[in-house]
């Protein structure tokens, strides 16, 4: 089944470490709500009437939105293409946005699934990173949001200046305690052109220390273990049953299409992004044009973008599969290029599937460059 991701770009403040494409004006939602319901409407052809089993609400800040805007933008999803009864739905959610009559909405609405920006259960690294949240929202929303929803996800950054393996270690406790389904943690990177970045250049902060990085990944590796959830990707973490069904297809290589600004899609040759200027998107859609650039995808490109996306796996990458789709020379290259890491035990090989050990998702970047085909 395909899936469909949907931009929603405002947020209400700026976090200092994000480089997603957003504004905190929120003087053009109006008019981007239009051109999105008019973008469904164009694009209703582009999956070419394969069931759609995953929707995903991010951004930005799709909490933002009001529930009848939520809702319109569903019927119009509805009313374009065949989406399976059971549809994964996820909506992206702040913590500062999250009430009870907020929740009961989104879940009237069909939200099924809540992704949550948490970060941090405390007060001071909230605070450093510009987070919209404080550490009392952080809590009271998980509580509330347990109540109506099985299915969450939080997100939590480590590797930050500060955070000691202490405060790691109870944040990831917390969510455990909680009884957290899904988590989906991500080291700090400081992306050009951020707050951060100028802050580290200018030495109001720290600069992040790659070995403390590493050993949080370490400690958040064992400590989940333990309790019972399944690393299914590097950066993601499930009790059984409660994998992300929509980026799971991501790194499955299924079609999806992407709407809003920014927004990428995929249609199993081509990859297409949108526009990321919110005036520039809303423009073209009034003249009934999505404004996208376009990229066909070569054989080397689909073999490098399946390494990539399915090495990051726990199940990793499927050798016969490789020979079967893309020729022996293929699978040739990437056994040759794989042998120092197997005998490094950064890589090791069960049957057809060759998959990253746990030292080796510290170098997962590494190693799939060495095994890509130029």
């Amino acid at each position: 089944m395909a899936g469909i991701y949907l931009h929603i770009p405002f947020c209400r403040r700026a976090c200092h470490y994000c480089n997603f494409h957003f504004s905190t004006s929120l003087a053009l939602q109006n008019d981007f709500l239009t051109a999105l319901l008019k973008e469904i409407s164009l694009q209703k052809d582009f999956l070419q009437g394969e069931p759609v089993g995953t929707i995903y609400f991010g951004g930005g800040t799709p909490s933002l939105l009001e529930n009848a805007q939520l809702e319109s933008i569903l019927r119009a999803l509805q009313q374009h293409f065949s989406i399976s009864d059971d549809a994964e739905i996820t909506l992206e959610a702040n913590p500062d946005d999250i009430d009870a009559q907020k929740l009961s909405g989104w879940k009237q609405a069909g939200i099924n699934r809540l992704s949550i920006g948490i970060q941090s259960f405390f007060e001071e690294d909230l605070q450093w990173m510009n987070r919209a949240h404080n550490a009392t929202q952080a809590y009271r929303c998980l509580s509330l949001a347990l109540e109506q929803f099985g299915n969450i996800t939080i997100d939590l950054i480590y590797g930050s200046p500060g955070l000691t393996d202490d405060k790691w270690k109870r944040n990831v406790a917390t969510a455990i305690d909680l009884g957290i389904p899904h988590l989906s943690c991500y080291a700090l990177t400081v992306e050009p052109k951020t707050a951060l970045d100028s802050m580290i250049r200018s030495h109001k902060s720290k600069a992040v220390n790659s070995e403390d990085q590493a050993r949080h990944f370490l400690l958040l590796m064992d400590w989940l273990q333990q309790a019972g959830y399944e690393h299914y990707e590097i950066s993601n973490f499930a009790l059984p049953g409660h994998r992300s069904r929509h980026n799971s297809s991501y790194w499955q290589g299924k079609k999806y299409l992407g709407l809003g600004p920014s927004a990428h899609s995929f249609n199993g040759t081509d990859r297409q992004w949108n526009i990321a200027n919110n005036a520039l998107y809303i423009q073209s859609l009034k003249n009934d044009v999505v404004p996208f650039e376009l990229e066909t995808l070569t054989e080397t490109q689909r073999l490098n973008e399946y390494i990539m996306t399915g090495l990051r796996t726990l199940e990793g990458i499927n050798l016969s599969y490789i020979r079967q789709r893309f020729g022996k020379w293929a699978e040739e290259s990437i056994r040759k290029a794989s042998r120092t890491h197997i005998d490094g035990l950064l890589l090791e090989e069960k049957g057809s599937q060759l998959r990253l050990t746990g030292r080796g998702k510290l170098l997962c970047d590494g190693i799939t460059v060495d095994l890509f085909s130029e």
